[in-house]
C-alpha cells in the first residue's frame, strides 16, 4: 500500500466543517480512503451494508477486476496457472506468496501427502450423524473437531504451530469429505494413498471400494484439478471474510476454517453450481427450453436461469472460459447421455448466441460448467459444496496466515446504524 499524500475531503453540510483523509494506491486496481479516523475526527460512521465498499484488509493475495474479467493469484493470471500449474503448487503460491523451486515443491507435496491420514477416532465422530445428514453439516463439524484431536497447532502465535496447521487442513480437508461421501452412501471409507496426486488421491477415496481395483481416469483427475485451482482463492467473499473475522479474535486455526465453510453452506454463497442443476430438473428437457427462456426474459416471473452472469464479474467470468474446455473434454470422455447435460449445453449454446443474453452479459460462470462436470463425474448435489469447500480451503488459510502476521491486526468490529427505540423507563410486570 502506497501513500502519495492524496487526500479527500468530507464537508459535513449541518456544520460546515471539513475533514482531510489520506489516499491510499494499491498495486492496481482502485485507490482506497483511509477512514480510520473518522470517528474520532468528526463522530460519524460510514453506511455500508454489506461492505461492498468498503475495503476491510490489506492483502496480497488475489486480484479481482471484475469489468475486465481478470483474476489472479499473486499476480499469476487464472488462466494461466490452470494451463500450467497443478493444484499443490497454486497452494505454495497463495501461502508462500511464491511458485515453488522443485526442491520446494518435492517439500511440500511430501509434507501434504504425509499428512493425508486422518486420526483414527474421528471414524467414530462421523456415526455420530444420522445417515441422511446433509454432508455440509457434517464437514462443519469434523472441521472444528480437528481442534479436539490435534492439540499440537492451536497456538495462533507459534510460527511452527500455524504451519503445522497449515499442512494438516491442506491435506485432510479431501480426506474428510471423502469420509463424508463415503458416510453418506453407506460405504466404507478408503484411507488415502501415498502414491497419487492429491486430485487424482481425492477421487479415489471417493469412488474406489475394498473389493476391486479403482484406476483413476487421468481426464476426470485433471478436470478435478482445475476445478480446485479456479475455486482456491477469490479475493475477500462472504467466507473468506467470516474466515478472517472468526481469526480476528485469535481462535484456533480449524475454528476458523470450520466458519469459513458455514458461510460457503449458504445457497446465495457456495450453493450456485447445485442450483444449476436443480434449474436443469425443472426445466426437464430441451423441447421445453424455450418456454423457459421466454421466462427468464419476463422480469414479472420469478424464475431465473441459474450459473449465467456474475456479481462481481461484468463482462465474462475468467473460470468460465477455462471450464468450459474442461466439460466438453470431461462429457466426450464418459460419453454420458443424460438428458441434463445435454439441456446444459443447449443452454450454454443459447446464451453465448441470443442477442438478449449478450447485450446483458448473461454469460454461462464457473458454477454453471463445474456442476455440469460434477455431476458427470458421479457426484450428487449435495457434495457439490463439500467440494468448493475443499477447494476454497487453502485460500482461507492463507487468508487468515496473511491477517495473523499484519502488525497492526486487531479483533473486528463492525459498527451499526441504530434505529430502535431511545430511552424508555422500565415498567414493571403487574403494570403491563
Amino acid at each position: 500500500m502506497d501513500n502519495k499524500e492524496k487526500t479527500a475531503t468530507l464537508t459535513i453540510n449541518n456544520t460546515g466543517e471539513t475533514y482531510e483523509f489520506p489516499i491510499f494506491d494499491g498495486s492496481v486496481g482502485p485507490d482506497v480512503i483511509d477512514i480510520r479516523s473518522l470517528y474520532a475526527q468528526t463522530g460519524h460512521f460510514t453506511y455500508d451494508p454489506g461492505f461492498t465498499s468498503t475495503a476491510s484488509c490489506e492483502s496480497g493475495i488475489t486480484y479481482i477486476d471484475g469489468d475486465a474479467g481478470i483474476l489472479s493469484h499473486r499476480g499469476y493470471s487464472i488462466e494461466e496457472l490452470t494451463e500450467k500449474s497443478n493444484y499443490l503448487e497454486v497452494c505454495y503460491l497463495l501461502l508462500y506468496g511464491e511458485l515453488p523451486s522443485k526442491e520446494q515443491n518435492a517439500d511440500f507435496t511430501n509434507k501434504i501427502t504425509r499428512h493425508s491420514l486422518i486420526h483414527e477416532q474421528l471414524q467414530y465422530f462421523f456415526r455420530g450423524f444420522r445417515r441422511d445428514a446433509h454432508p455440509m453439516s457434517i464437514m462443519v463439524a469434523v472441521i472444528g473437531a480437528l481442534s479436539a484431536f490435534y492439540h499440537d497447532s492451536l497456538d495462533i502465535n507459534d510460527l511452527e504451530q500455524r504451519e503445522i496447521a497449515t499442512h494438516r487442513l491442506v491435506a485432510k480437508i479431501p480426506t474428510l469429505a471423502a469420509s463424508t461421501y463415503k458416510y453418506s452412501i453407506g460405504q466404507p471409507f478408503i484411507y488415502p494413498r501415498n502414491d497419487l496426486n492429491y486430485a487424482e488421491n481425492f477421487l479415489h477415496m471417493c469412488f474406489s471400494v475394498p473389493t476391486e481395483e479403482y484406476v483413476v481416469n487421468p481426464v476426470l483427475a485433471r478436470a478435478m484439478d482445475r476445478i480446485m485451482i479456479l475455486h482456491a482463492d477469490h479475493e475477500q467473499n462472504a467466507s473468506t471474510s467470516t474466515v478472517r473475522l472468526a481469526g480476528s479474535s485469535k481462535a484456533n486455526p480449524f475454528a476458523c476454517i470450520a466458519s469459513g465453510v458455514a458461510s460457503l453452506w449458504g445457497p446465495a454463497h457456495g450453493g450456485a453450481n447445485e442450483a444449476v442443476l436443480t434449474m436443469l430438473e425443472e426445466i426437464g428437457s430441451v423441447d421445453k427450453i424455450p418456454e423457459f427462456i421466454k421466462r427468464a426474459k419476463d422480469k414479472d416471473d420469478p424464475f431465473r436461469l441459474m450459473g449465467f452472469g456474475h456479481r462481481v464479474y461484468k463482462n465474462h467470468d475468467p473460470r468460465a472460459g477455462v471450464l468450459r474446455g474442461t466439460c466438453h473434454e470431461v462429457l466426450n470422455e464418459l460419453g454420458i447421455e443424460d438428458p441434463h447435460l445435454a439441456l446444459a449445453m443447449e443452454l450454454e449454446r443459447i446464451a453465448l448466441e441470443d442477442e438478449y443474453f449478450i447485450k446483458r452479459k448473461l454469460f454461462p460462470n464457473v458454477d454453471f460448467y463445474s456442476g455440469i462436470i460434477l455431476k458427470a463425474m458421479g457426484f450428487p448435489t449435495s457434495m457439490f459444496t463439500v467440494l468448493f469447500s475443499l477447494s476454497r480451503t487453502v485460500g482461507w488459510i492463507s487468508q487468515w496466515k496473511e491477517m495473523i502476521a499484519e502488525p497492526t491486526q486487531k479483533i473486528g468490529r463492525p459498527r451499526q446504524l441504530y434505529t430502535g427505540a431511545t430511552t424508555r423507563p422500565y415498567v414493571s410486570l403487574d403494570d403491563r
